[in-house]
């Protein structure tokens, strides 16, 4: 019997312990056969935490995609401790296929302290993430690996405002709004949210630069791919409630795509997102 996605999410995030600062963790099917981003990214923070104290959360991460990781190979992951300080502690993490690198990440941790205290607020009207169409609704009947995936194998549910560009774009603004939760509840630490979040934050985050272009992700002989990835995190996040995504790309240019991303939670900022992608279209 095949496993749901959010018990398959969870058994993703579980890493298994080889060393005192190594561990290994599973990769989840994709239909292109490489290793989606956002898992890579999670494992990375979530062997980068095992080695740091409870009391110290991840207040951001920055890592650089370096080479397509194999959906059929266990990843490795070597943690470096760069620094405890009194309230700071960093790390560096190497994820390792076939011995070599394909995703290299800092992270910085930091105990709870009191301080100034501001926020932007949403912007504009991001509809209502139960009245917009989800995924499955709207490829749950389309015969094709990917439309398959997105529809029922991921473990989030994603819902886009105006509209989504899986198959065609209708609005080629450079920004647009995803809501995001998990499909079903999970059980999962405090700390543990923050890691899947940062799994979620990589799926839609491209789209605003390809949107403004015209592009959707069906678009035919297109190639992209995640560059490199920053994340910050400002404030606790609960994975299972909607969050809005709102994202927008200020740059494209030499075949990259820039976008970025602000997570709001019950009108809180609890994570802003930084991601340049290769983008390659076909010449005509």
């Amino acid at each position: 019997m095949n496993q749901s996605p959010i018990t398959q999410l969870r058994e993703t995030l579980e890493l298994t312990q080889l060393d005192e600062n190594r561990f290994q963790g599973k990769s989840l099917w994709m239909p292109h056969g490489r290793v989606f981003g956002g898992q890579v990214m999670a494992q990375a923070l979530a062997a980068a935490t095992k080695t740091v104290d409870d009391s110290r959360p991840v207040h951001s991460l920055h890592g650089y995609f370096l080479r397509p990781g194999d959906v059929d190979q266990d990843i490795v992951f070597d943690v470096e401790i760069l620094r405890d300080g009194r309230s700071f502690s960093a790390r560096r993490v190497q994820a390792i296929q076939n011995e070599k690198v394909i995703f290299s990440m800092i992270s910085s941790f930091q105990i709870s302290e009191a301080g100034p205290d501001h926020q932007m607020a949403p912007t504009g009207d991001n509809g209502d993430p139960e009245k917009l169409p989800s995924a499955k609704q709207l490829l749950g009947e389309i015969d094709h690996p990917s439309a398959q995936y997105w529809a029922h194998s991921r473990p989030f549910d994603i819902r886009h405002h105006p509209d989504d560009i899986y198959l065609k774009v209708d609005n080629d603004s450079p920004q647009q709004s995803v809501w995001v939760k998990t499909l079903e509840p999970i059980e999962l630490a405090p700390e543990m949210h923050a890691i899947a979040l940062a799994f979620a934050s990589d799926y839609t985050i491209l789209e605003s630069g390809l949107r403004k272009h015209g592009i959707s992700w069906a678009h035919k002989g297109m190639a992209s791919a995640s560059l490199d990835h920053a994340m910050w995190f400002h404030r606790p996040v609960d994975v299972n409630s909607w969050m809005l995504y709102e994202q927008q790309s200020p740059s494209t240019q030499g075949s990259r795509n820039l976008n970025l991303g602000k997570i709001f939670q019950n009108g809180q900022l609890v994570a802003s997102v930084a991601q340049e992608g290769m983008l390659r279209i076909p010449a005509n």
